[in-house]
C-alpha cells in the first residue's frame, strides 16, 4: 500500500514542509508569528572545482532559477 504522500507525487521532505505550514496557518496570531520565524531557514550552497570552493549561492534562489529555465526549455 503506498503512501498518500507518494500517491500524490510529493517527496517526503516536501510533505512534511506543507504539514508544517497547515499547522502553523492554524494556531492563533501570536504563536503562528513565532512558530513561523523558528521555520525560516536559508541555506547556501557552494559548487567545490579542484579543490577550490566556488561562489555560495542562495539554495532558494538556485532552485527557483533551474525550475524556470527548465519550464523555459519544456516550453519550445
Amino acid at each position: 500500500m503506498a503512501f498518500a504522500w507518494k500517491a500524490a507525487g510529493l517527496t517526503y521532505n516536501r510533505y512534511l514542509a506543507i504539514a508544517a505550514r497547515v499547522v502553523r496557518r492554524s494556531l492563533k496570531e501570536e504563536q503562528r508569528l513565532q512558530a513561523e520565524r523558528r521555520g525560516e531557514s536559508d541555506l547556501r550552497f557552494a559548487k567545490w572545482e579542484n579543490g577550490k570552493q566556488g561562489e555560495l549561492k542562495n539554495l532558494a534562489a538556485a532552485n527557483e532559477a533551474a525550475f524556470a529555465e527548465s519550464a523555459g526549455k519544456e516550453g519550445q
